[in-house]
């Protein structure tokens, strides 16, 4: 198994750093991890959290595939809904020339009005249009509809769908499970057989949450908690109608620590490298996952506490997961 990292360039207004000063640090951060043995990192999309959450994510991998050459980019998601196909056929294509060939296309929905709105597109209609427009990618790429195409013959496309239901769209696409949720694995075989695809073609990788440290994991989760909470509590005020704000003082969904990952939200473990691999084995179990991925800064944690952990994690979880 590999291991990946989850980036969004968050900027809390608590604790504000210098924008530019920021995103040059997520570049060197990426290129560390390419050092460290990390195989991937994965960027998400959102728009109007205030602490300017990643709006171009596609922008940013580029700046990624110039900095790097062997470390996998991938997006987790692009918000499909809201791109042109044409537009993200071309978009994409440039990423995976400037990467040789590295990009992971991880394409859902999300699930704010307020973004959908901001672009005039139809909520009501999202995932139907996400569906078309991984159909329409395939289209473009296949048929030299767009040039220049991309370097590889098929560019991995995942589908961010959570729940059985989703789980059975994404394998009908005949597309990647962007899940690492071993329940979603029976309906994802179903769809790719319902879809005419090999069963046995299921691919799966996706986020989980948990903080690796070679030193005590009570100190370890004290120093963390905040930067958790804060990011449980902003995706919980953000799914609010209407509301555009940052956290409240007091929060109102706070991070909760867990003795082993069971792929809940805002739910973390906490511990050393033996014992989040093996967590990982056990919750994946035969699921085909092949990479999973991890939040690398929540909440604006600060740069020094961010390293640690990228050092930690490269040093001693990968040799770990790659046992898997």
């Amino acid at each position: 198994m590999k291991l990946g990292i989850y980036l969004d360039l968050r900027n809390p207004i608590s604790h504000r750093r210098d924008w530019t000063e920021l995103y040059r640090d997520a570049l060197d951060l990426c290129v560390e991890a390419e050092q460290l043995g990390i195989s991937s990192v994965w960027l998400s999309e959102h728009h109007t959290f205030p602490d300017g959450y990643l709006p171009q994510p596609l922008s940013f991998a580029a700046a990624i595939a110039a900095r790097t050459s062997t470390i996998r980019i991938g997006t987790a998601v692009l918000l499909a809904p809201l791109w042109t196909p044409s537009r993200l056929a071309e978009e994409a294509a440039s990423v995976d020339i400037l990467s040789g060939g590295r990009l992971d296309l991880g394409l859902g929905t999300g699930y704010r009005r307020a973004e959908y709105e901001l672009y005039g597109r139809e909520f009501a209609a999202r995932f139907a249009t996400t569906d078309a427009v991984a159909r329409e990618l395939r289209r473009l790429w296949e048929s030299d509809a767009v040039i220049p195409v991309p370097v590889q013959d098929r560019p991995p496309i995942w589908m961010g769908y959570n729940g059985p239901k989703g789980a059975r769209r994404a394998g009908v696409l005949g597309e990647g499970l962007l899940s690492a949720n071993p329940a979603l694995e029976a309906p994802y075989r179903e769809g790719l057989a319902a879809g005419g695809h090999s069963p046995d073609s299921a691919r799966m990788s996706g986020p989980l949450t948990f903080y690796v440290t070679d030193g005590d994991p009570d100190d370890a989760w004290n120093r963390v908690e905040p930067y958790y909470s804060y990011q449980t509590d902003s995706y919980a005020q953000a799914a609010k109608p209407g509301t555009n704000t940052e956290p409240a003082r007091t929060l109102s969904a706070v991070a909760s620590r867990v003795p082993a990952i069971d792929g809940q939200f805002g739910q973390v473990m906490v511990d050393r490298p033996e014992e989040i691999a093996a967590a990982i084995k056990n919750y994946v179990a035969e699921a085909p996952v092949e990479t999973v991925f991890v939040w690398l800064a929540p909440g604006g944690t600060p740069s020094e506490m961010t390293r640690e952990h990228l050092n930690v994690l490269g040093t001693r979880l990968v040799p770990l997961l790659a046992e898997i």
